[in-house]
């Protein structure tokens, strides 16, 4: 079952050409899909619409069988900055969308606890973000996105901004947490490499006004190591996505 279908979907700004055009892409259920394209060719912008932050000038966006077009707080949105709040525990910092969604704080609390866990936050959740390394804070950070909307999540390069070791640290968590949950996402990268070794599918976003010009089906299972990246089926994917590109 498709968990998230994008319909046709162009987008310009007032007055302007339209700066990506009939795009179709469609995300199951667990499952991981990339976007890959040049800087500034349209992938936040379409992260944008999706999240119904901007109306789509044509198309339709579904979300698990509900029309989401143009209606923000339907998915949940993690961009490349962590943008915990200082002031806030992490245990209050992954309750807040609970919190704003009405619950009382109390109870919020104890609902993010099962989460906590799973996520490998237990112990830390009394803390403050600065009291934390990189990558626990992105963990947080995409729980409580999770904690948004369990059905999808649009990730916006979440991973960039961490040294080579903890990004492979937080692959693995990420795909293996993702399993557990179920979790299907869209996710924006500029790391060929990065795309190759998380993704089911990736897509290539090429073209003013950017469309989707392919989709590349990578085939070896998941979890895939670091020394995939050294065998020739990667290489090969990796040659195929540069021509595109």
């Amino acid at each position: 079952m498709n968990e998230l279908i994008i319909k046709d979907v162009s987008f310009s700004y007032t007055g302007g050409e339209n700066v990506i055009e009939n795009i179709n892409l469609s995300l199951k259920e667990g499952e991981l899909v990339s976007i890959l394209g040049v800087s500034g060719c349209g992938k936040s912008t379409l992260f944008n619409v999706v999240s119904g932050l901007r109306k789509a000038r044509t198309g339709t966006i579904t979300l698990a069988g509900e029309d989401i077009t143009g209606k923000p707080g339907k998915i949940s949105y993690m961009l490349q900055k962590d943008l915990l709040l200082p002031y806030r525990t992490i245990e209050d910092n992954v309750a807040l969308p609970l919190i704003l969604s009405g619950m009382r704080k109390k109870e919020a609390r104890a609902q993010v606890q099962d989460g906590i866990k799973r996520f490998g936050l237990d112990g830390v959740q009394k803390k403050y973000p600065s009291e934390l390394s990189g990558g626990m804070r992105q963990r947080a950070a995409l729980l409580r996105t999770y904690m948004f909307s369990s059905k999808a999540a649009l990730l916006d390069e979440p991973f960039s901004a961490l040294d080579t070791l903890t990004k492979s640290e937080m692959h693995a968590w990420y795909l293996k947490v993702m399993d557990e949950i179920k979790l299907s996402t869209l996710f924006i990268t500029h790391d060929i490499d990065e795309a190759i070794l998380l993704s089911d599918r990736i897509c290539l976003m090429t073209g003013k006004p950017a469309t989707i010009s392919e989709e590349i089906i990578i085939t070896q299972p998941r979890p895939r190591s670091r020394d995939f990246t050294l065998t020739t089926e990667f290489l090969q994917y990796k040659k195929q996505i540069l021509e595109k590109l």
